[in-house]
């Protein structure tokens, strides 16, 4: 009852003021509640874009390591040690969310499944929701936990669930990580919390991650939550991303901190249908963090465009010879953007080499022709162009057929 009255309390602070609360630390190598590293005063108009470089040589961030990515396509825009394996803190559980994302969409989980606190879950430190061992949530607000809050009782919880411990989740982590072409890191727990020396990733590898779990639109209904409760009210939740509320078009993603790891944070953000990854690591305060970040999204919002070099029209069709079908329609087979800077986006130049005629039999698919973009004679991208759909030869009764109708009644 204690525990209610006081969660309800916090709930109403929060709401009140938008502020995190924190509770007792675990000790100088644990994340403090709701992430809660020493709060810093951000200047008025922190958030501010102001004058951002327009080339990348002109950038400059305090962030020790760093990378911008553009979702779509996958472009490294800047980078600055990238390769450098460092502790990820929280930022880690952008891996346990996509596994559990992954896992939803495949039919493995459902956002309404029950989840139960184990005592080894209860027992985490740092940021948590103060579960209590045999205690049940549904999944989908274990997640709203996880995203919004870091809460690492909730992510061992659904991680013991999914794969019945955590080191076996961390086994699954590391295969994904794999599949990604996560090539420096190696993870040990699916929190951060611990300053595990060999709980190391890159910039460059959180971004992949970070990549494909925003590929899964619906997480961002919890990523850009910015405060919310739990437990019917009574217990408030604060997102320590003070991008969300502050940066135009944030759409997530995560921060983190520990004492060894400093202040980290991936951090996404989208305008005018265009997204992008800024992830910073090691960061000496939270205020240089998000400066480092709103710079590297200011700079690629300002400077790139994703542009879409498929003509307006429809392509002609392409005749075929012998075919039941005597036409069939070529498409370009790829639909992803081409990211240039702004400056250049008008100086592009399309060209469409296409067969004049097919030959029966004709796939779906079948490479038909080439989409090439060049920009001052530079060939930025081939694109394939294929058949639609499927065209079959004729055969000799369909010949034999047509001729006797075209001899006794005049029908082709």
């Amino acid at each position: 009852m204690r525990r209610v009255i006081l969660s309800g309390f916090l709930a109403a602070v929060i709401l009140l003021t938008g502020t995190a609360w924190s509770a007792s630390a675990q000790g100088n190598d644990l994340e403090t509640s709701m992430e809660s590293e020493p709060e810093e005063e951000l200047p008025a108009g922190f958030f501010e874009e102001g004058v951002i470089p327009t080339t990348a040589e002109g950038l400059d961030v305090p962030a020790p390591s760093a990378i911008l990515m553009e979702k779509e396509t996958g472009t490294v825009l800047w980078e600055k040690n990238a390769d450098e394996r460092l502790r990820p803190a929280s930022v880690t559980k952008v891996m346990t969310i996509l596994l559990i994302v992954e896992a939803v969409d495949s039919g493995a989980l459902s956002l309404d499944d029950t989840i139960t606190c184990s005592a080894y879950a209860a027992g985490m430190g740092g940021s948590q929701v103060f579960l209590e061992e045999g205690e049940q949530m549904p999944l989908r607000e274990m997640l709203k936990c996880i995203v919004v809050s870091s809460a690492n009782d909730c992510a061992v919880a659904v991680a013991e669930h999914m794969a019945g411990s955590e080191q076996a989740f961390a086994a699954r982590m590391n295969e994904r990580a794999a599949e990604l072409g996560m090539v420096n890191t190696h993870f040990t727990n699916c929190t951060g919390l611990m300053d595990d020396p060999e709980h190391l990733t890159t910039a460059r590898d959180i971004a992949l991650m970070s990549r494909e779990l925003i590929k899964h639109d619906w997480i961002k209904d919890y990523t850009t939550v910015w405060m919310d409760t739990i437990r019917d009210g009574t217990f408030g939740l604060s997102n320590t991303n003070k991008l969300i509320r502050f940066y135009q078009g944030a759409t997530g993603l995560k921060t983190g901190y520990t004492s060894s790891a400093g202040h980290c944070l991936s951090a996404t953000a989208m305008r005018d249908g265009v997204e992008y990854i800024a992830v910073v690591l090691h960061c000496a305060s939270s205020a240089d963090r998000f400066e480092s970040a709103k710079t590297l999204l200011s700079y690629a919002f300002g400077a790139y465009t994703l542009a879409d070099p498929r003509p307006a029209e429809v392509l002609p069709p392409i005749p075929v010879t012998l075919g039941k079908t005597g036409f069939v329609q070529p498409v370009i087979s790829e639909t992803a953007g081409l990211l240039v800077k702004k400056t250049d986006a008008s100086a592009l130049e399309v060209k469409v080499e296409m067969d004049e005629t097919l030959q029966a039999p004709v796939e779906a698919g079948q490479e038909v022709g080439v989409m090439t973009v060049t920009l001052r004679g530079e060939i930025l991208s081939e694109t394939p162009i294929v058949a639609a759909d499927s065209v079959a030869r004729l055969t000799w009764w369909d010949v034999a057929r047509s001729m006797l109708k075209l001899l006794f009644f005049g029908e082709k």
